[in-house]
């Protein structure tokens, strides 16, 4: 099997080197950007099939990056934040990174990060050849077999973790899950985050598929409970 390449974005060049070194001893091609210009037109350019973002960069930050890459690719982005800046893991995740982990990290919980987002984005990218299998709910369209979604007709650009999310809670319709559980069954058992994780990203995707995210149709809250799908 052909190795994946990771890009490690990371300023501090100690912390770059043994990175790069364990993910070497795992059987992955790695590449090193060590400021934000660099980091982007090797992520653009370079062909990666996941990143390791920093956030505090020399130039632009890993935020403008990951903004900037999500223009142009769905590759997969884990952030890395500061343990005291929480505020970060929100921020990441609202423009468009699929994880973070935080400083200080390690290596086994990283290792089993890349390995987990690499899985999803290979397995994602395999459906993409099978035949359309598309449900509809209303003015929504979910084709699950090529991960593409619909509004009113015109495509929607979801991240992988957003049109993960929406096609669980679809196939699913009316039965409510806790924070914890879309956790554990849509992130996956490899997956250390914290709850916050699944309101932002359902606030990234009711921005998305809803006509007033503040009025969803589809994606709906269960006061002391969670989210559930209703059709619209």
């Amino acid at each position: 099997m052909e190795s994946k390449k990771i890009l490690i974005i990371e300023d501090e060049k100690s912390i770059s080197d043994i990175v790069r070194f364990n993910l070497k001893k795992e059987g992955f091609e790695t590449e090193a950007a060590y400021d934000g210009e660099d980091g982007l037109e090797k992520a653009l350019n370079g062909n990666p099939d996941l990143i390791l973002l920093d956030v505090m960069l020399p130039g632009i930050d890993g935020f403008e990056v990951c903004r900037k890459v999500r223009e142009d690719s769905s590759v997969p982005i884990i952030m890395l934040t500061a343990k005291e800046e929480e505020v970060d893991k929100v921020v990441g995740l609202e423009l468009g990174a699929d994880d973070y982990i935080t400083k200080p990290f390690g290596m086994r919980e990283l290792i089993a990060r890349i390995k987990a987002n690499i899985r999803r984005s290979d397995f994602a990218d395999s459906l993409k050849t099978e035949p359309a299998d598309v449900k509809v709910f209303g003015s929504l369209s979910i084709d699950v077999n090529r991960y593409e979604v619909f509004k009113d007709g015109k495509t929607l650009d979801l991240t992988l973790r957003e049109f993960e999310l929406l096609k669980y809670l679809s196939e699913r319709e009316t039965r409510v899950f806790s924070r914890e559980q879309l956790l554990s069954e849509v992130w996956g058992y490899e997956y250390y985050g914290d709850i916050r994780t699944v309101d932002v990203t359902v606030r990234r995707l009711r921005e998305k598929v809803e006509d007033n995210s503040s009025e969803p149709k589809f994606i709906m809250t269960k006061r002391g409970i969670g989210y559930y799908f209703r059709r619209s």
